[in-house]
């Protein structure tokens, strides 16, 4: 079996009670150098099971940009500002593109 690659880069998927939460997140994790960039879709439908319930919202959603190895201290710093119980929170892989900008992420990030 070929020995699993940790990817470089990553796009992370946060959804948000709303616009200003989005906002919120986005600054804290510029601030701190978590990302390199935070698109903001303002507005979603979500469909979700919640407690056993089929549940619906409109939340914001953030496509953020940022390297694997920050994973871990971007779902921490989520957590701990997000209204949210259980704050979705998940990484996709970058498989690749154009490499200015995968080398841009990596210099904007800390």
């Amino acid at each position: 079996m070929p020995e699993k690659k940790e990817p470089i880069h990553i796009v992370v998927f946060i959804t948000t009670t709303d616009e200003e939460e989005a906002h919120l997140i986005s600054r804290v994790l510029l601030k701190h150098r978590k990302a390199a960039c935070i698109n903001i879709i303002p507005r979603v439908s979500s469909l979700f099971w919640w407690q056993k319930t089929l549940d619906s919202a409109e939340e914001s959603l953030l496509v953020i940009k940022t390297r694997f190895t920050l994973l871990d201290e971007v779902i921490q710093l989520v957590k701990e500002i997000h209204s949210n119980d259980v704050p979705e929170v998940i990484a996709l892989p970058i498989v690749g593109g154009n490499q200015d900008y995968l080398e841009w992420i990596d210099n904007e990030t800390d």
